[in-house]
C-alpha cells in the first residue's frame, strides 16, 4: 500500500497524492537519484492481482517508455515492489483538455485545430514506433501550464483491452470507433476516429453522441451519421467539418490512413480554412460495379460476405447493383452484368411475413406515443421494470425535504445524475428539495438522470452564474429560471466573442422571477491587439520566427538552470503569457534552457552517540561511523569510542539527503536465575553481539 513519504524503488520519495482514475492512483514523487520531480502512476489492487492483466501491463509499459516526443507525457520508469505496480512518468503541472473544453464551453477554431495538431503529433510518434493508444479522449491529454499540449496513457489503454477491462474503467464510449465498439480489431486508424470525435467536442462543447446506457452510445457510433459540427457551431470553416467528417467516417478505409496526413490537412485549415481541398472517399470506388468476363458469368455465384450491421449490407448491395451497358459491336468484350432476378416462391413468404411484422410493430409504436401521450404509459416504469440493458440498478432515495447539497451527493454517491430546477415556496426553506421525477424506492439504472425540483424560497431565486458561457446557453439557463434578459457588448481579450464577460445582478444575488438580467457579452479583443503565441520547448530560432511571423519582437534572450533536462537548448520559460493580447512590436522575454543546476552539497554537525535509536547502547562502546548518500555513496569512515564527533564535508553530490551508519558491538550483562524446585543458582554469562544503526540526514545546498 502506498502511503505518504514512502520510498518506492529505492529512489521515489512520494510526496502527494494528485489523481485518480479507473484504474490507477497518481502521486507527485520526488526523484532523488535525478532530483527532479516525477508522476508516480499506481495501480489499484484488483488489476494488481490479475496476473495476466500485470504482465500485459509492463510489457506495453515498457514499449511506452521508449517513447520520447513533446507532444507525450514520457514514461521514464516501470517498476513493482511489494505487489505495487508502478509506471513513473513526466510531471505535467497543468488540467486535462476535458476540464479546458468545459471551464471555456467550447474552444475558437483556431485554438481547436493548433491542439488537434499537437496531439496528432503525439499520436503520429507513438504510430511510427508501433504502439496504438486505443482511448483518445480529452480526459487522456494535457495542457501544461505553459501552454503545451500532451497525450497520456500509452499503452495503459491496449494492456485494459486486452484483458477486456469494463467499460467503466476504460474511459468512455463517448470517444469510440465503430470496430470497437463492435469489439473487433483496431489500429492506428481507430485513434483518428477518437482524435475526430474530440476535435468535434472542442469545437462544438459536446460530444456528437450520447445516450441513457454505454451501449446506445456505442451502437449509436455504428450506425447513426455523425452530426455536422456546424449544426451547433454555424461558424466554423467548411475544411475543419470535413477534417472531422473524415476522422470519423464509419468505415476505417474511408478515414485518413495515417496521422502525417491529418496533420498536413490540419495545418492547411489554418491557413486556408474556408477552402474545400479535403478528400473524402464517397464508397463509389468500393462499390462500383465490376466489369467481368463471358467466362466468369458462367460461374456459379457465391454467397455473399457477412456484414457486419444490415444497414451496410443493404447500402452496399445498392451500391454494388451492376447497370446494363450496350455493346458498340458484335465483338466479345467485356460486357455489365445484370443478375437475373428469379422468382422465388420461399423468399415471397419470407417478404409476405416480413411485412406483417412490420405492420405489427407499426402500430405498437402509435399506441405507446399515444399512451404517452395522455400520460397512460410511464416509459420510466418501463426502463425500470424491463429494461433490456444490463447496467446496474440502484435504488432511488427520497430526497424530499433534504438539502440541495445533500441530495446530490446522494446522488452521485449511487451513480445517478441530475438536473436542477428552481421554483417558489413558502412550504420549503431557500434550496431545500421539493421533489424529484423519480419515485423514492424506484430501482432506475445507474447513469439515470434525475430531475430534482428544488425551493428558491417565498421571495424569489438567485441569478444563475452565466460568467464565460455562449450567449444562447446564458439565455437559455435564465430564462427557464424565469429571467428577462438582456444583452450590451464589451471588449474582452480573455473572453472568447459571443460568451458572457459579466452580469448584472451578479451571480447568487437573490431576486424576484421575472427580473431582467443584462449580460455583458464579448466583441472580441481589440482587433489591434496580437495573441502571443506559445514559444515554450522550442529553440531561439524557431521561437523567434514565431513571434516575427506575428509582428512580435523578441526582447531578452537569457541562458538559465531549468529542472527539466527535455527542455535543455530549448526555451523553458516566455514573459507574456499564452493568449495575452499585447500591442504589434511588444517584445517578448526568453529564457533558453541550459540544464538542470548541477547542485553539490555540504554536511557540518555534531554527531551524537547511537544512545537515541538504541536505548542499551553503553557509552565508551567503540563505534565505526560512516556518512553515506542516498545513492550508496560512502563520504567518511571514523572510529570513536567518545561523542560526540564534528563532521565537515562539502562538495557532496547527489540527491542531498543521506544517513549516518553506526556499527559496534553490543555486550549483554551477565545474569543469574535459580530453580524453584532445587534452590541451585545457575550464571548465564554475557554475551556479544554486533549491532547497526542507522540516522537519516539531510545535507545543505552550497551556493
Amino acid at each position: 500500500m502506498i502511503k505518504i513519504g514512502m520510498l518506492v524503488g529505492d529512489r521515489y520519495e512520494i510526496l502527494e497524492k494528485i489523481g485518480t482514475g479507473g484504474m490507477s492512483d497518481v502521486y507527485k514523487a520526488k526523484d532523488h537519484k535525478l532530483n527532479r520531480f516525477v508522476a508516480v502512476k499506481v495501480l489499484k489492487q484488483e488489476f494488481s492481482e490479475n496476473r495476466n492483466f500485470v504482465a500485459k501491463f509492463r510489457s506495453e509499459a515498457q514499449a511506452a517508455a521508449g517513447l520520447m516526443h513533446s507532444n507525450i507525457v514520457n514514461v521514464y520508469d516501470v517498476g513493482e515492489e511489494n505487489d505495487i505496480y508502478y509506471i513513473v512518468m513526466e510531471l505535467v503541472e497543468g488540467i486535462t483538455l476535458k476540464k479546458y473544453i468545459e471551464k471555456k464551453s467550447r474552444l475558437s477554431v483556431k485554438e481547436a485545430v493548433s491542439i488537434a495538431i499537437q496531439v496528432s503529433m503525439g499520436i503520429e510518434a507513438a504510430h511510427n514506433n508501433f504502439i496504438i493508444h486505443r482511448d483518445i479522449k480529452p480526459q487522456n491529454i494535457i495542457i501544461s501550464k505553459d501552454g503545451k499540449v500532451k497525450v497520456t496513457d500509452f499503452g495503459i489503454a491496449k494492456a485494459a483491452t486486452s484483458n477486456t477491462i469494463t467499460s467503466n474503467v476504460m474511459g468512455s464510449v463517448h470517444y469510440t470507433s465503430p470496430e470497437q465498439a463492435r469489439g473487433g480489431y483496431s489500429d492506428a486508424k481507430s485513434d483518428i476516429y477518437s482524435l475526430g470525435v474530440t476535435l468535434f467536442e472542442m469545437l462544438t462543447g459536446r460530444v456528437p453522441f450520447n445516450g441513457e446506457t454505454t451501449v446506445a452510445i456505442a451502437i449509436k457510433h455504428i450506425q447513426d451519421p455523425m452530426p455536422s459540427p456546424r449544426d451547433f457551431v454555424p461558424e466554423i470553416p467548411i475544411s475543419v467539418e470535413q477534417i472531422v467528417y473524415k476522422c470519423t467516417q464509419k468505415s476505417p478505409d474511408r478515414r485518413y490512413q495515417k496521422m502525417s496526413e491529418v496533420i498536413e490537412d490540419l495545418k492547411h485549415s489554418l491557413i486556408n480554412p474556408d477552402e474545400d481541398f479535403v478528400v473524402i472517399d464517397d464508397g463509389e470506388t468500393a462499390g462500383r460495379t465490376r466489369v467481368i468476363t463471358n467466362t466468369e458469368g458462367t460461374k456459379p455465384k457465391k454467397k455473399a460476405p457477412r456484414r457486419d450491421s444490415e444497414e451496410e449490407h443493404l447500402r452496399l448491395n445498392n451500391s454494388e447493383k451492376p447497370r446494363p451497358k450496350k455493346s458498340a459491336s458484335s465483338k466479345r468484350e467485356p460486357v455489365w452484368e445484370e443478375e437475373e432476378e428469379d422468382f422465388d416462391p420461399k423468399m415471397e413468404r419470407v417478404t409476405t411475413i416480413l411485412a406483417v411484422i412490420a405492420a405489427v410493430l407499426i402500430g405498437c409504436i402509435i399506441l405507446f406515443i399515444a399512451g404517452k401521450t395522455l400520460g397512460i404509459v410511464d416509459l420510466d416504469e418501463i426502463k425500470s421494470r424491463f429494461g433490456t440493458e444490463k447496467s446496474e440498478e440502484v435504488e432511488m432515495p427520497d430526497v424530499e425535504g433534504m438539502s440541495l447539497t445533500r441530495a446530490k451527493s446522494m446522488l452521485s454517491d449511487l451513480g445517478l445524475d441530475y438536473e436542477v430546477s428552481y421554483e417558489e415556496s413558502s412550504e420549503y426553506e431557500q434550496d431545500i428539495v421539493i421533489g424529484s421525477n423519480i419515485k423514492a424506492g424506484r430501482k432506475v439504472a445507474a447513469g439515470t438522470v434525475v430531475k430534482l425540483t428544488v425551493s428558491a424560497g417565498a421571495e424569489g431565486v438567485s441569478v444563475l452564474d452565466v460568467k464565460g458561457k455562449s450567449l444562447a446557453e446564458a439565455t437559455a439557463l435564465l430564462e427557464k429560471e424565469g429571467f428577462q434578459v438582456a444583452k450590451t457588448e464589451a471588449a474582452s481579450d480573455t473572453v472568447e466573442k459571443g460568451n458572457v464577460v459579466g452580469q448584472s445582478p451578479d451571480a447568487g444575488t437573490k431576486v424576484p422571477r421575472g427580473t431582467t438580467v443584462t449580460l455583458q457579452i464579448s466583441s472580441g479583443p481589440d482587433a489591434s491587439k496580437v495573441s502571443v503565441p506559445s514559444v515554450m520547448g522550442m529553440t531561439e530560432m524557431d521561437a523567434t520566427v514565431t513571434l516575427t511571423e506575428l509582428g512580435l519582437n523578441v526582447g531578452s534572450v537569457e541562458e538559465v538552470n531549468y529542472e527539466d533536462p527535455a527542455f535543455s537548448g530549448l526555451v523553458c520559460y516566455q514573459s507574456y503569457s499564452v493568449g495575452d493580447y499585447v500591442d504589434p512590436g511588444t517584445a517578448v522575454d526568453i529564457k533558453i534552457s541550459k540544464g538542470p543546476v548541477d547542485l553539490t552539497y555540504g554536511f557540518n554537525a555534531n554527531v551524537d552517540s547511537p544512545i537515541l535509536e538504541d536505548p542499551a547502547f553503553i557509552s565508551g562502546t567503540p563505534v565505526t561511523v560512516i556518512l553515506v548518500t542516498a545513492e550508496g555513496q560512502e563520504l567518511t569512515r571514523t572510529s570513536t569510542a567518545t561523542f560526540p564527533i564534528t563532521m565537515n564535508i562539502s562538495g557532496i553530490k547527489g540527491s542531498g539527503v543521506g544517513k549516518i551508519v553506526f556499527q559496534y558491538t553490543a555486550v549483554t550483562p551477565p545474569s543469574t536465575t535459580t530453580n524453584p524446585e532445587t534452590g541451585e543458582t545457575v550464571t548465564i554469562p554475557g554475551a556479544e553481539e554486533p549491532r547497526t544503526v542507522e540516522r537519516p540526514v539531510a545535507f545543505t545546498p552550497e551556493a
